[in-house]
């Protein structure tokens, strides 16, 4: 044969093989694709069936294997046996605790489908990485140790799986080897899970007798149990109707940049997060309603002629209309909510309690607001369901909440989109996300209230009155002498002919404030309700002095940033516990060291003192004179009046 010949022999076989590598890539692109994960309590074998499933479709390569291997018998639970929970725990942390931490994402495929599969903790203190994980997912493998049939955690994950838009679950009856391979048991459970799981709204529930140690239903129907005729763990999975997909829901186009390289060019970018959208088609912008059309759509590898669900594109409009990350672009015909005020459910992720009348920072898909939980409706008992009252959420635990945003968001309710429909809320102090949220719709109050615009304002107040308004906040200690001080600000200001007013905490409580007592939650709504009608106060024009323990540093935060640039003094009066319980004015120390007084600021309830007061006051040597004069000085330097 000629060197010609062999060079065309070798060119047909390496087209032959490129033929064959893209019939084989467009044959993966057209599989279906099914997130599901795996929950349920701790130590059920959740990670030992993901492992089972890898290894049993021949997804695991030689090295991986033999690392297994190693593994199993360095951290091996299975005596002999290779220990597959391994494959999936890859924290130190968990195979030395043969437990799972982290949730664990794993991609397989077979003939029929393509799988991402989430593999999630069982313990309580790990709920906000279930959470995490059933936040994508279309399906729900709830595994339930035959032994020890539905537990607390059971039935928590599967009450957030139904939380989280989940409607398919198939429960995973696992170890049926470790009771004989028993039909009463799995049918016990079966029943139990049924009956529980009644009123979460799932479209289907598949029990499926397993044990994911030795392989029996996972892959293929086992011998062993004659008595069980329903298909195996994969054979469901591969066939199972998911029913209507995002694609023939309302087009929603999340903005998350906007792409401006030259004046000639300005485009959209983001992911459609549901429904489809194609050239020409008409859209408005969600928070604005300005209407417009599609001018090109952009992919990775040039101009589509249209983009679906899961798309990530950039898309140019033929008009130049206002809108940028945070905004939307909709079908016309389907908008979205766009309020300021809504229901939601809240699942709590944080050791500190939700405290209703607390700032967080409100995070969707795209958008930011500072936002607060006006109304805790109610908590939900995970065992019962019952709708329990509650004055705040706990770690793990769920309710229902009202929450009302600083500026207007676009979303939908969660049953409707869960791209659109979901929130976190984040601590504004640590940056921690402290909830997981999934808005039920928008309060009508939202809608029917507006801001009414007034001809006269702040500053034309304020010039009548010879002086800048300002809120002059005083923390401190039970017993400071912060009252005494602003009492004494007070007399000099009124002396020089200022317009003031002092808000005093024991004075507030005698009306407006009547109602609230001394938890955690009542002073947080305490200083809400005292921030703004200072507010209110310092729009009228006056120099508000606030004598408050004020003892939380988010709520100081969430006071000043009510206020205008320049309008909030923080005050700190600076005296130590031993000298505020030595002093005692009012007796409140010795009762509450006594254990007569509960939730006593200092004693049994902390005080975060500010670490960058405005005016930091130190009493020690020094009379409230003294300290009024400075907090004077103070003021007049900085051209207050």
């Amino acid at each position: 044969m000629s060197a010609v010949a062999a060079l065309r022999e070798v060119d047909v076989a390496e087209d032959a093989l490129r033929d064959e590598v893209r019939a084989f890539l467009a044959s993966q692109e057209q599989k279906s694709l099914l997130r599901f994960l795996t929950c349920g309590s701790v130590d059920d074998g959740k990670s030992t069936l993901i492992g089972r499933l890898l290894y049993d479709t021949k997804l695991i390569f030689e090295d991986q294997l033999a690392t297994l291997e190693n593994d199993s018998k360095k951290h091996g639970t299975t005596g002999t046996d290779l220990d597959f929970a391994l494959l999936v725990d890859g924290l130190e942390a968990e195979r030395e605790q043969g437990i799972t931490i982290d949730v664990a994402y794993r991609f397989f495929t077979t003939p029929k489908r393509k799988f991402i599969v989430a593999d999630t903790p069982g313990h309580e203190q790990y709920t906000r990485n279930m959470a995490t994980g059933a936040s994508t997912a279309d399906l729900a493998v709830v595994l339930v140790d035959a032994r020890q049939g539905l537990l607390t955690q059971t039935r928590r994950h599967s009450f957030i799986a139904s939380l989280l838009g989940i409607r398919h679950i198939v429960l995973a009856v696992n170890k049926i080897d470790l009771v004989g391979y028993s039909e009463e048991v799995f049918g016990q459970i079966a029943a139990d899970y049924r009956a529980f799981a009644g009123d979460l709204g799932f479209a289907t529930i598949t029990p499926i007798p397993i044990s994911a140690r030795y392989g029996d239903n996972v892959i293929a129907r086992s011998d062993r149990m004659a008595w069980y005729a329903g298909p195996s763990l994969l054979e469901h999975l591969e066939d199972i109707d998911l029913g209507q997909g995002a694609a023939q829901k309302p087009f929603r186009f999340p903005i998350q940049y906007v792409n401006r390289p030259n004046l000639d060019f300005r485009g959209f970018a983001g992911t459609v997060a549901a429904g489809s959208i194609g050239q020409g088609d008409a859209v408005v912008v969600a928070k604005s309603g300005k209407p417009s059309r599609i001018k090109r759509i952009i992919g990775p590898r040039g101009d589509l002629i249209r983009a679906v669900e899961g798309q990530a594109v950039t898309l140019l409009l033929e008009d130049e209309v206002e809108a940028s990350r945070g905004n939307a672009l909709v079908a016309p015909s389907a908008r979205p909510h766009v309020a300021d005020q809504f229901t939601a459910n809240l699942v709590w992720f944080a050791e500190q309690p939700l405290l209703p009348g607390r700032s967080y920072i409100l995070r969707t898909e795209t958008d930011q607001s500072t936002a607060t939980v006006t109304d805790l409706k109610h908590r939900v008992n995970v065992n019962s369901f019952a709708q329990e009252a509650a004055k705040s959420l706990a770690l793990n635990e769920v309710g229902v909440v009202n929450i009302s945003t600083q500026a207007p968001i676009a979303f939908d309710s969660f049953v409707e989109n869960r791209a659109t429909g979901a929130f976190i809320l984040i601590d504004r102090i640590t940056n921690a996300t402290v909830a997981a949220g999934m808005i039920h719709h928008p309060l009508r109050r939202a809608e029917n209230i507006h801001w009414q615009a007034l001809d006269v304002s702040k500053a034309s107040r304020a010039a009548l009155k010879g002086h800048k308004p300002a809120v002059l906040w005083f923390t401190g200690l039970s017993g400071s002498g912060k009252s005494t001080v602003a009492n004494l600000v007070e007399k000099k200001l009124n002396a020089e002919g200022r317009h003031t007013y002092v808000l005093d905490g024991d004075n507030v409580r005698h009306g407006l404030n009547r109602d609230l007592g001394f938890t955690d939650q009542d002073r947080v709504e305490n200083i809400r309700r005292v921030a703004e009608v200072a507010k209110l106060m310092a729009d009228a024009g006056l120099l508000v002095l606030v004598s408050f323990i004020s003892p939380f540093t988010a709520e100081r935060r969430m006071a000043r940033e009510l206020m205008g640039e320049g309008e909030f003094v923080e005050i700190f009066v600076d005296t130590p516990f031993a000298e505020c319980a030595r002093r005692d004015p009012k007796g409140l120390y010795a009762k509450a060291l006594r254990g007569e007084i509960k939730n006593f600021t200092g004693v049994d309830s902390p005080y975060e003192a500010p670490e960058h007061a405005d005016i930091h006051l130190q009493p020690f040597g020094r009379s409230p004179e003294d300290l009024a004069i400075e907090v004077e000085d103070w003021l007049r330097e900085r051209g207050y009046y």
